[in-house]
């Protein structure tokens, strides 16, 4: 019978490779687990492309492994990463069955995984960071809570009315598209990006869906669509803003449990009469992040605001109606 209890490395700090990432229980140099799924580096071939870690080292996404013991690794981590394979290979329409859930938790566990690595190596840095997580107390706040749910990968866990994510899914046109695999995560925010093939997955991890839906019509615009990846960019571009002026922190409790309970529910909490959910939104500061989604294309801030109050769109047109995109031709 699984025991319902979570585990909380953050109070003592338990980041070391000698403890399972996942539930604490002591391991050995053997007891590791890839951060990105073995299926995922043969797909798309990434046992060798290099990651820049904070502490400026450089890895490998076949070399970043975090302590995961016998028992998480083959009752929890491999059956989760056989089901998001099985439904990646079908495509959007695979992914979206889903259940929303265990996307969170795939998505979570490569966060989580990138994240304890960092911590880890700011016991040993190469260089140390200009801002060390481990001493920032609201960040660590803000990685315990989110460590409370995604132990729903080990832990029977129901989410009372709530997903901790906000999850959007795009389909890419292969028109001009060159990129079968892109990775991108911001630590801090929590906002997360990856591509598999034609399926975009962008993802803000701890918001309780608040992005989605202040997002929501938006992102119902791409729905059903094949998008360039220039409006891709876009699309990250205004996720990842979002998150970044996303100002609370979900708090979530756990009831009191039953003995004939077989499952723990997680409430949450937002405090959002003392603290504003959004800081507000800057247009300069937009323009930063979508100048740096837009990099491959070598678009600058100046274009961006070309007209200040009204940035530039591949998504959008002059009505705010969906602007579909063939091929991209190169700004005048």
């Amino acid at each position: 019978m699984t025991e319902l209890k979570l585990y909380d490395p953050f109070p003592n700090m338990q980041f070391s490779d000698k403890h399972c990432f996942l539930c604490g229980a002591h391991t050995g140099p053997e007891n590791r687990t890839p951060v990105f799924a073995t299926w995922l580096q043969d797909r798309y071939k990434l046992q060798d492309k290099e990651l820049l870690l904070l502490d400026k080292s450089i890895t490998t996404y076949g070399e970043l492994t975090i302590p995961c013991c016998d028992h998480c690794h083959t009752q929890h981590v491999i059956p989760l990463e056989k089901e998001i394979a099985a439904a990646a290979e079908q495509g959007i329409a695979g992914l979206q069955a889903l259940d929303p859930k265990k996307l969170f938790q795939w998505i979570g566990k490569m966060y989580y995984g990138t994240l304890i690595t960092e911590l880890i190596k700011e016991a040993d840095p190469l260089i140390m960071p200009q801002n060390p997580v481990s001493e920032n107390p609201k960040m660590l706040g803000k990685f315990r809570e989110f460590f409370k749910v995604l132990q729903s990968m080990r832990v029977p866990m129901e989410f009372s009315d709530f997903l901790p994510c906000s999850l959007f899914m795009l389909e890419v046109s292969p028109t001009e598209d060159e990129l079968p695999f892109e990775y991108q995560d911001e630590l801090t925010t929590m906002a997360f990006s990856i591509k598999l093939g034609p399926v975009v997955l962008v993802c803000t991890l701890l918001d309780n869906g608040i992005i989605g839906k202040a997002l929501g019509k938006f992102y119902r615009l791409t729905q059903g669509q094949q998008l360039h990846p220039i409006q891709v960019a876009e699309f990250k571009a205004r996720v990842f803003y979002a998150a970044y002026i996303f100002s609370v922190i979900p708090e979530y409790f756990e009831r009191p449990l039953k003995p004939e309970d077989t499952h723990i529910t997680l409430d949450t909490i937002i405090d959002d009469v003392t603290n504003e959910v959004f800081n507000p939104w800057e247009m300069t500061a937009y323009a930063h992040m979508l100048e740096e989604m837009l990099k491959p294309w070598d678009i600058r801030e100046k274009e961006i605001l070309a007209e200040p109050n009204n940035p530039i769109s591949f998504l959008l047109d002059d009505q705010n109606n969906f602007k579909p995109m063939d091929r991209y031709q190169k700004l005048n």
